[in-house]
């Protein structure tokens, strides 16, 4: 029997920051360059990118993706970035059947290109570039239940040694973060960091893990943690993904000031 493909959550840190071997992204830097020796080699990528949403579920089509270099306000050479990964125009097909036979609306779309939700990342986890890989957008609204059965209806790719991954961040307060090291701040957002990690890798049934992100608002801090929502609900996607699986946290370090997780399913 074929082993499955993982689903992996991880940071993506503060813009291309990573790229630019900020110190301060040592620590991920390191996460990412080393966890492909985790992954295997997959035949294509499914990334789920917190920097694109869409009114339906919408699968980009691109067969030669371009570069979208969705920040602002850093060195030159930031903007000069290539990942020329090839797109897969039969499993952008194949997911939005997927998605349709779920009865998710959705839509596919040319021309959008990698954004650095993606782009970061994959340099630096995949720097040859040869591995084909679809971006699936978030849905506008952000709603938690949507997110959870989108990743439900990616499930069977996982057979086809389809690698999900969602990019975002666990800690997405950019004033906090702006604000600097504050006790009272790092108490706040270890508090939602711990929350997080026990609901998505505790012993609870995967029923009680899926409540747990649908009802994340509910947990301590969380709007301290994620004024919006966009860097968390890949998450969902992914844990929608991985099933009955109970997830493996794989990173657990201190990122612009505040602890942030990534999760991986195997």
């Amino acid at each position: 029997m074929r082993q499955k493909a993982p689903v992996v959550y991880l940071p993506h840190g503060g813009g291309p920051l990573p790229l630019l071997r900020d110190p301060s992204h040592a620590e991920l830097v390191r996460f990412l360059e080393s966890l492909p020796s985790r992954l295997g080699q997959p035949q294509a990528i499914i990334m789920i990118s917190a920097h694109w949403e869409e009114p339906v579920a919408t699968v980009c089509r691109d067969e030669n993706p371009q570069m979208l270099f969705d920040y602002y306000g850093f060195p030159p050479e930031s903007y000069e970035y290539n990942y020329p990964a090839p797109g897969h125009r039969g499993l952008a097909d194949k997911l939005q059947a997927l998605l349709s036979d779920a009865g998710i609306p959705c839509s596919g779309v040319d021309g959008r290109g990698f954004d650095h939700g993606m782009f970061v990342p994959m340099m630096l986890m995949y720097p040859n570039a040869m591995i084909p890989c679809v971006q699936l957008s978030l849905v506008k609204g952000l709603d938690p239940l949507s997110h959870l059965q989108l990743g439900e209806a990616l499930q069977t790719l996982r057979e086809e040694n389809v690698l999900i991954i969602g990019s975002g961040m666990s800690f997405h307060n950019l004033r906090a973060i702006s604000s600097g090291n504050h006790k009272q701040l790092t108490t706040a957002s270890d508090e939602f960091h711990y929350w997080l990690t026990d609901s998505v890798c505790g012993e609870g049934t995967p029923e009680a893990r899926k409540s747990a992100l649908q009802g994340w608002e509910q947990a301590p801090w969380a709007r301290f943690a994620h004024p919006r929502e966009e860097h968390l609900l890949p998450l969902h996607v992914c844990l929608g993904a991985a099933g009955h699986e109970k997830a493996e946290l794989l990173f657990n370090s201190p990122l612009m000031g505040h602890k942030v997780a990534g999760f991986g399913w195997f």
